[in-house]
């Protein structure tokens, strides 16, 4: 069960929610980056990269038996909060490839810098799959 939570007075938010209630079993995805199975980089380019962790978070939820749909939460952490606002509309062109219209709670971080070097977003997922 999935429920969106709005106050009613606010505007509605664009890509995500601003909560979200659900019950079933929960399903975290540890920090994913934009690197394939083999843990190597195809490319240093924030979009393409942002694209890799999406589909790794993909298909971490599949080995749990779930689905973009069961995502209830989102936490980016960028290192240039610059590129990513410019590259937004890419960014939502790419996020809408892989996840389709489901838009959990999210934040966005930016940080100094990520544990691998050439890492340009790491993205962590929880996920509820219904009962």
């Amino acid at each position: 069960m999935f429920k969106k939570i709005q106050p009613p007075d606010w505007a509605e938010p664009k890509g995500y929610s601003n909560g979200i209630l659900a019950r079933g079993a929960m399903l975290f995805v540890g920090g994913q980056i934009g690197w394939n199975a083999q843990q190597q980089f195809e490319s240093d380019d924030f979009v393409a990269q942002t694209r890799q962790t999406l589909l790794n978070i993909a298909a971490v939820l599949k080995a749990g038996g779930a689905g973009p749909e069961h995502m209830v939460r989102m936490t980016w952490y960028v290192v240039d909060r610059v590129e990513y606002v410019a590259r937004l509309k890419e960014i939502g062109g790419v996020y809408r490839e892989v996840m389709g219209k489901n838009f959990p709670a999210m934040t966005c971080v930016e940080v100094a810098a990520l544990v691998e070097d050439r890492a340009q977003v790491e993205i962590e997922v929880t996920a509820v799959v219904p009962d």
